[in-house]
């Protein structure tokens, strides 16, 4: 066989494989309510500290019903500094994310990885806080692949 032909034949079997488990280019947007909040080793944000924020998704098209659910981990390694990891469950599958926050209040983490729709997902999450008294945000996930 032609050395021209096996390239050619490699070059079209990694891009289906690629294209089988990689989310395109896409841009999610949803709202989340925190249902809970604790604390464990509570030290007001003393390293150590782990927070666990257990959240309700909700859609653009539809901001009454609720569409998933978030649970967000955070573990303080230092008073302003926390480590956290995000797990959105979504009709379609899950979006897993991480970053260093120094506030809820705006931030950006990196989309790690999924599940389902969002298999091998990459890109970054933005954070932006609507309102406190219940916590409510607005969640962007950028997909890019």
């Amino acid at each position: 066989m032609p050395l021209g032909i096996v390239i050619a034949a490699t070059a079209v079997g990694v891009a289906a494989e690629r294209s089988q488990s990689a989310t395109g280019p896409a841009v999610a947007r949803f709202t989340d309510v925190q249902l809970s909040v604790h604390r464990i080793n509570s030290g007001q944000g003393s390293m150590g500290d782990v927070e666990i924020a257990k959240l309700q998704l909700f859609g653009t098209a539809t901001p009454s019903r609720g569409i998933g659910s978030g649970i967000l981990t955070c573990t303080y390694v230092s008073k302003t500094e926390r480590t956290c990891t995000g797990s959105y469950l979504l009709p379609r599958g899950m979006i897993l994310t991480a970053g260093v926050l120094t506030t809820r209040l705006l931030y950006t983490a990196a989309i790690t990885g999924g599940t389902g729709l969002y298999d091998n997902a990459r890109g970054t999450l933005t954070v932006t806080a609507k309102g406190l008294k219940p916590r409510r945000e607005l969640l962007l996930f950028r997909l890019s692949g």
